[in-house]
C-alpha cells in the first residue's frame, strides 16, 4: 500500500532514466499522464506496464473529462462536454440520465482498461456564465439540474469500476478568472456559496471518493484559497458535508497557488489544510524540491489518509478488447452520436 503522497507528471511516451530514479522513492505515490504521454491506446498500456512493474501501488490518473478536456483521444471515443447532458435535459430528464450514466461508464471503462485507475471526474462547477475556463465543462447552471446528471454519472464511472473524483471544492464556476494563470477571488459570503455552487458537492458528497479543491480564494471564509485552508477542507468539506474519500490538491504549479511560497511551502500548506496527496505537474524542478522537502520531513498524514487512497484504486475488469465488446459499449456509442447530433 502506497503511502506516497505526491503526483507528479512524465515527460514523454516512455520513462526516462531520472524518472525511473523519481518513481523509486516511496514519497512518490501517483502518476498523472498528459497528452504528451499519449499516443495510442497501444503504448499507453506499455507505459503503464512499465510503471506497474517497478511499483504496483502507484495511482495513475488522468483527466479524461470529455469535451476540450481529454487528455487521451486516439483510439478512443470522443467524450461530449458535461454541458451536453445539461442541454439534453432541459429537453428529456429521463434521456439525459441515461446518456450520463452510459457516457461515464464508457469513459472509464476505457481508462480502466488501458490500465489507468482514476479520470478527475465528474466537474462538479456550476456555469453561471461567469467563467470561461469552467464554461461548458460544468452541467449547467441550475443546481438541481447539475446535480441530477452528476449523480447518475457517478452511478456510470462506479459501474464499471472506477472511483468519482469531484472538482473543484467548493465551486469554481462563478468567478472569472482562471486560477492555472490568476488567483480567482469570489468576494461572496459563504451563505451566498452555500446556497448555490457549494449544492452539487453537499449533495453528492456521500457518492465520491475523491474530492479536488479550486486554487479559489474566498476571503469572506478564509484568507487561504480552498486547497490551502483548514476551514475549507476540514471544517466544511470533512465535517459539514460529511465527505470520507481522498482529497487531491490541484497542481500546486498553477498561478493560483505560487504566490504561496515556495513549492515545499505550498506542499506543507496542502498537506497540512488536510490534502491526502498532492500534485506537481509540468515544472519538474519544483517537483524534485518537494519531493527531497518530503524526504526530510517525513509524514505527517494519518493512516487514514492511505487508506482513503488504496480505495481509489481501480477495479480492472476488463482488459481492452474486451471492454469493446461489452454489451454496454455499443449502447453507450449511441448515446455519444445521439448527443453530437
Amino acid at each position: 500500500m502506497s503511502r506516497g503522497a505526491l503526483m507528479l507528471d512524465l515527460e514523454a511516451t516512455e520513462l526516462t532514466r531520472d524518472e525511473l530514479h523519481l518513481m523509486a522513492q516511496a514519497e512518490v505515490g501517483g502518476v498523472i499522464f498528459f497528452a504528451r504521454n499519449y499516443e495510442d491506446p497501444q503504448q499507453l498500456m506499455h507505459l503503464v506496464h512499465a510503471l506497474r512493474r517497478r511499483r504496483p501501488d502507484l495511482l495513475l490518473a488522468v483527466d479524461q473529462e470529455g469535451g476540450r478536456v481529454q487528455r487521451l483521444r486516439q483510439g478512443l471515443q470522443p467524450l461530449p462536454e458535461m454541458a451536453a447532458f445539461g442541454d439534453l435535459y432541459e429537453r428529456s430528464p429521463e434521456q439525459a440520465l441515461q446518456a450520463a450514466h452510459h457516457v461515464a461508464w464508457l469513459l472509464a471503462s476505457e481508462v480502466l482498461a488501458l490500465g489507468v485507475d482514476i479520470s478527475f471526474a465528474p466537474v462538479l462547477d456550476l456555469n453561471p456564465g461567469v467563467s470561461a475556463v469552467i464554461g461548458r465543462r460544468a452541467v449547467h447552471a441550475d443546481p438541481h439540474i447539475a446535480t441530477a446528471v452528476l449523480k447518475a454519472f457517478i452511478a456510470g464511472m462506479r459501474e464499471a469500476g472506477m472511483a468519482a473524483t469531484g472538482k473543484h471544492f467548493p465551486g469554481h464556476g462563478s468567478v472569472a478568472a482562471d486560477s492555472h494563470l490568476d488567483l480567482p477571488v469570489d468576494a461572496r459570503s459563504y451563505a451566498q456559496i452555500e446556497q448555490y455552487d457549494l449544492q452539487p458537492f453537499r449533495e453528492l458528497a456521500a457518492e465520491l471518493q475523491g474530492m479536488m479543491p479550486a486554487h479559489v480564494l474566498y476571503p469572506q471564509v478564509d484568507q487561504r484559497p480552498a486547497g490551502f485552508s483548514k476551514i475549507w477542507l476540514q471544517d466544511i468539506l470533512r465535517h459539514r458535508l460529511g465527505f470520507q474519500g481522498a482529497i487531491f490538491s490541484d497542481d500546486l504549479s498553477m498561478q493560483g497557488a505560487v504566490q504561496y511560497g515556495t513549492p515545499a511551502e505550498r506542499a506543507d500548506l496542502a498537506i497540512d489544510a488536510g490534502c491526502d496527496m498532492i500534485l506537481v505537474c509540468n515544472d519538474r524542478p519544483a517537483a524534485e524540491q518537494v519531493l527531497s522537502h518530503l524526504q526530510r520531513r517525513g509524514d505527517r498524514r494519518s493512516a487514514a489518509s492511505s487508506q482513503r487512497l488504496q480505495k481509489l484504486h481501480g477495479h480492472f475488469r476488463m482488459n481492452w478488447p474486451a471492454q469493446q465488446k461489452h454489451p454496454l459499449y455499443e449502447q453507450a456509442c449511441l448515446w455519444l452520436r445521439r448527443l453530437a447530433a
